[in-house]
């Protein structure tokens, strides 16, 4: 069975830094890319953050390049989203992903991933 285990979430204050970690069991996803997408209660799920599969190409949505850094550590089956200056808009439910292609580029399409993580809640204090 695979399983995609975030940590890392919490309280936190606005304006500190915060890193989600993935770590995948039941298999490993060395040729598959990895990425972080958030959804908020009532709202569809939005794309944050891709890496692909040999760490060469990071894709970020707008609203958090600059702030959010995605990696993998493939010899870990690990990847981590380092999140910087949060403010309340980072606050819903983070989920890691890993890609159903192999060897691709990255996608900001949810529909494209196939192994879901179950959620890490993000609580963003003023």
């Amino acid at each position: 069975q695979v399983l995609l285990i975030e940590s890392g979430g919490g309280l936190v204050q606005a304006g500190v830094s915060l890193r989600l970690s993935c770590a995948a069991s039941g298999r490993t996803f060395s040729s598959q890319s990895m990425g972080w997408f958030r959804q908020a209660p009532g709202k569809e799920r939005e794309f944050l953050a891709a890496i692909s599969w040999n760490s060469d190409i990071t894709y970020y949505a707008d609203a958090v390049k600059g702030r959010f850094t995605i990696s993998r550590d493939n010899a870990k089956t690990t990847e981590y989203l380092q999140k910087n200056s949060l403010n309340a808009e980072d606050a819903p439910i983070y989920y890691c992903a890993v890609d159903s292609r192999r060897l691709a580029v990255p996608s900001t399409e949810p529909a494209v991933y196939a192994y879901w993580g179950q959620g890490a809640q993000v609580t963003v204090s003023s």
